[in-house]
């Protein structure tokens, strides 16, 4: 990972799986002269991206990888949390003899520990509460309570003054597709509300199953909803720019369970939080409302003719996202698939800084299988795929803009202007 720390954002740090040849740069290679001796792969990067904006159907997956790209300044502020991060939060709150004294009534959980997996310890613990019992197994159903809270609170970072430049990024670049097209859906696997505060900053309108009357409340049939403008000019239905769907597959921290209902609410007094948290069991849990309508979704929009998939910052780990993906790459022959992530290369074969690092060069170790295979099939000369290594904030600027800012975007940016205090930034 060191080859991307505090590396700035940008198309250039993408490298395209060519077949037969390896990770080409983005950049053309010159010499001392100046002269081109390689070209490199960033006009292939855009004819592929391009084509995938252009499909039918548009879809976007991601997972924690987008959510890194959200920052907060300051050496203290918060930010969106790693693995170890959770970690290390959980034991802060739970304290470490707690974890030491169920990991000994639990066989294998103190490698668990040692390892500081908070995920496969949850799953563990989970099973140890469903074979003895709430009562019995008090210890461990308090800590998963404790557990579950802090990394709720963990993944609350995004707040008024975090840069969403990236999201903002992707946004615009999705949701402006031309109105004859279905609206973009996007996916993901994250509980933060960047995408939400970014839509909110562009004044971006989200289809995401939730009413708009107060409080708002989740219904599948919402997502069969658009948004249309109404005046004497028109006959017929004037659909709206700058509006997509958001599914969030593992759920988000506004939503509440209260009864029967799922409602939008950041206030713990109106239910407990609509969450899977990270655990083995992840993939049951997402048969249940509204997570299996967010999983109908994500297959249905896989199978339909002329879809382009686009995937950063999902690793590819939550089988039961990963198993339709595969299942319709095999299925259905008109989906095109990009994936960019920083999984493909080992930093130290980055650090090389070689134009075109070979097929085989080292991929970061804790890579899915997943990765392999859509390589595999690069390799035999499936043209729907294409690799890219890089970040989801450098992808936010590789993707191209197909349309011009639109005047409500103008609006908009004018009347923030506006409302700034005299001298500040606009």
């Amino acid at each position: 990972m060191a080859f991307w720390d505090d590396r700035v954002a940008s198309p250039a740090n993408i490298r395209l799986y060519v077949r037969g040849e390896g990770w080409r740069a983005a950049g053309d290679q010159k010499n001392d002269k100046g002269e081109v001796t390689q070209r490199g792969s960033a006009r292939a990067i855009e004819e592929a991206l391009t084509g995938m904006l252009n499909a039918s159907h548009l879809v976007i997956l991601t997972g924690a990888g987008s959510s890194f790209a959200a920052r907060n300044k300051g050496q203290d502020a918060r930010q969106a949390p790693s693995m170890k991060a959770l970690w290390d939060a959980v034991v802060s709150a739970a304290k470490q003899a707690a974890i030491d004294a169920i990991a000994q009534k639990i066989p294998s959980a103190a490698q668990v520990v040692k390892d500081k997996n908070i995920e496969k310890f949850l799953t563990h613990c989970k099973m140890y509460v469903e074979l003895f019992g709430r009562e019995q197994a008090k210890d461990v159903a308090t800590f998963i309570a404790i557990a579950e809270a802090t990394i709720s609170e963990c993944v609350d970072f995004v707040g008024e003054d975090t840069n969403l430049d990236a999201h903002k990024s992707i946004i615009r670049k999705i949701a402006r597709r031309g109105i004859r097209k279905p609206r973009t859906r996007l996916f993901t696997t994250n509980y933060d509300l960047a995408f939400e505060s970014a839509a909110q900053a562009l004044r971006f309108t989200i289809i995401d199953g939730f009413s708009h009357g107060m409080p708002q409340v989740y219904d599948r049939g919402n997502f069969a909803y658009d948004i249309v403008r109404r005046d004497g000019d028109h006959d017929g239905p004037d659909y709206i720019e700058n509006v997509f769907h958001l599914h969030k597959l593992h759920g988000s921290i506004d939503w509440r369970r209260r009864g029967s209902e799922l409602i939008r609410s950041r206030d713990k007094e109106d239910g407990q939080a609509a969450l899977i948290y990270p655990r083995d069991s992840k993939y049951q849990e997402a048969f249940d409302t509204p997570f299996l309508d967010m999983m109908a979704g994500l297959q249905n929009a896989l199978r339909a003719p002329d879809t382009a998939l686009i995937i950063s910052g999902f690793g590819f780990n939550d089988d039961h996202i990963t198993k339709p993906i595969m299942a319709a790459v095999e299925a259905n022959m008109t989906l095109r698939i990009a994936v960019c992530d920083i999984a493909y290369l080992d930093g130290e074969a980055l650090d090389k800084g070689e134009h075109t690092l070979p097929i085989d060069a080292p991929q970061n170790p804790r890579a899915s299988f997943a990765f392999g295979q859509l390589k595999r099939l690069v390799d035999i000369g499936d043209q729907r795929v294409t690799l890219m290594n890089g970040r989801f904030d450098d992808l936010a600027h590789a993707l191209p803009d197909l349309v011009a800012q639109t005047e409500r975007e103008r609006h908009a940016e004018r009347v923030r202007v506006l409302n700034q205090p005299s001298g500040a930034n606009a």
